[in-house]
């Protein structure tokens, strides 16, 4: 079955291209030009993947990212922002976005990035080691749900995949490059999209997210993940 994208941008000449990218590489396309188009096409029909401007009138892309969290959290949104705007990046990724893809972009590696973020979305094969377990913390990884405590816990894609992969290695230090490879499969990119997907898991996972007694900063490295046991 092909991929259901939803696009989401209020320049038609943008979403027009994005639209013949997406579907050249076998995808269904919906089009949005505003943040009230986007939240009742969602509502009509979930997809499988929101591609998101971050700038637009009326309700702008933060809060739609926002809106759909609160009810769609593992729904994958890949964001549109302005090229050299740290700050939009980081705010689109403090709201719960996948990853983000700056304009100008080549829409070939906007696709690549779809890609990538749809293949971490699917479910894992049947092979796979199903349970990792840390105490209360539980995650499976073959129906990508984690529990703390016997609750649910609302992760989005990419902070699934983080922790999962910090749980398999645990007490090792990586560094933010390293975990763009591992996790997202970047060689090169902004590192602050590991710093902000560490502070939002640990918001998630930590009692006390200020003195984290799982995910810990490695000094002058990065981060590991210490067990914090039965």
């Amino acid at each position: 079955m092909p991929h259901h994208v939803l696009v989401v941008d209020d320049d038609p000449t943008v979403s027009d291209v994005v639209r013949r990218y997406l579907e050249q590489d076998g995808c269904r396309v919906r089009l949005a030009f505003d943040g009230p188009d986007a939240l009742a096409a969602v509502a009509e029909q979930v997809p499988d993947l929101v591609v998101l401007d971050l700038m637009m009138p009326g309700i702008d892309g933060l809060d739609v990212c926002r809106r759909l969290r609160r009810t769609l959290p593992d729904l994958p949104v890949v964001m549109l922002t302005a090229l050299g705007e740290e700050a939009d990046r980081v705010a689109g990724l403090e709201v719960g976005a996948d990853d983000y893809v700056t304009k100008p972009f080549s829409p070939r590696e906007l696709v690549l990035r779809i890609r990538s973020v749809l293949r971490r979305a699917a479910p894992a094969p049947a092979a796979e080691p199903v349970v990792l377990a840390d105490g209360d913390l539980v995650a499976d990884t073959g129906r990508r749900v984690v529990r703390l405590g016997g609750a649910p816990l609302a992760l989005t894609v990419r902070e699934f995949d983080l922790l999962v992969f910090l749980m398999r290695h645990p007490a090792r230090a990586w560094s933010r490059a390293d975990l763009l490879d591992r996790v997202w499969g970047w060689q090169f990119g902004d590192q602050s999209t590991v710093t902000v997907h560490v502070r939002r898991l640990r918001e998630k996972i930590e009692a006390d997210p200020a003195a984290p007694r799982r995910i810990l900063t490695a000094w002058g490295v990065g981060y590991r993940y210490e067990p914090a046991g039965p």
